[in-house]
């Protein structure tokens, strides 16, 4: 397993029943999480003196109860700033165990010793694009949300990467890499965070058991000559690590690279357990 544990302003404190129990910076969360199915003792003084829980309703969904936390504020990681706000569906605008995957790709970049062009698809909030673009990058940043763009917009800004060469792009991720197709267009490290179901801007359906192959093969009609890495990130429960490998290891075979997959996960303070938070994808040039 790939372990997010460089992490100073997060942690997950303890995970028990269902949910577990995080510090952002300094405030304290409860949020569902089904890998949780384990019931130990709730010990920690934080499960009574939490700054917002997010209750799982039988129904489907939930709804965020607050005590004491700002409508918005910040963590850091490393050079790194994000800006968090609890919305709608428990997220907070930030996947914390993608850290590993930060640090694996930053590396490369910096030691690549040419300029590096990378494609952020399902951009999100922006962590990737935001510790590629600091490790010296172009990236192209694409996400069908306006308003998540927005969001990782104000995240670069904060992180004083507002100048560096990012392309901010409202898109569905598909109909722009076909595009890019046409155009010409190449990138040397392509990295994808799809998720399980979703709509592009224009209610196009995405569900990741039917679309995530094809996307992987439709990818590789974009990449350089010499790619340096392609990075697939997965939260479906059913897609595997060797699903990933085997995948990556089909399309890309025609290049000289090795291909690993694991499980990514958080360390877990009280416990010293690793918390699962899905898979993650590696195709690296030798």
């Amino acid at each position: 397993m790939w372990i997010a544990d460089n992490w100073n302003d997060y942690e997950v404190i303890d995970c028990s029943k269902g949910e577990k129990l995080e510090r952002w910076g300094s405030y304290l969360l409860v949020r569902p999480d089904p890998q949780v199915i384990w019931d130990t003792p709730k010990t920690h003084k934080g499960w009574k003196h939490m700054n917002g829980h997010y209750h799982r309703s039988k129904k489907g969904g939930g709804e965020w109860e607050f005590f004491s936390l700002p409508e918005q504020w910040q963590i850091h990681y490393k050079e790194l700033t994000f800006h968090l706000k609890p919305f709608s569906f428990k997220h907070t605008g930030l996947f914390p165990e993608q850290a590993t995957n930060w640090d694996w790709f930053s590396e490369k970049i910096r030691n690549a010793g040419r300029p590096i062009k990378v494609l952020n698809l399902f951009a999100y909030t922006g962590g990737a694009t935001l510790a590629a673009a600091a490790a010296g990058a172009s990236v192209t940043h694409v996400d069908a949300s306006k308003g998540m763009v927005a969001w990782a917009k104000e995240n670069a800004a904060s992180s004083g990467l507002a100048d560096r060469p990012i392309r901010w792009l409202v898109d569905d991720c598909v109909k722009f890499v076909e595009r890019e197709i046409r155009r010409g267009n190449h990138y040397d490290a392509i990295i994808m965070d799809p998720p399980s179901y979703g709509r592009g801007p224009k209610g196009e359906i995405w569900k990741i058991e039917d679309a995530i192959h094809p996307l992987i093969k439709l990818c590789t009609n974009i990449l350089s000559d010499d790619p340096l890495f392609f990075l697939v990130n997965s939260y479906t429960t059913g897609l595997a690590p060797a699903v990933l490998t085997y995948m990556l290891g089909t399309e890309l075979k025609k290049y000289n690279g090795t291909v690993d997959s694991q499980e990514i996960g958080l360390p877990v303070t009280q416990t010293g357990l690793v918390l699962p938070c899905g898979a993650s994808g590696r195709w690296e040039a030798r």
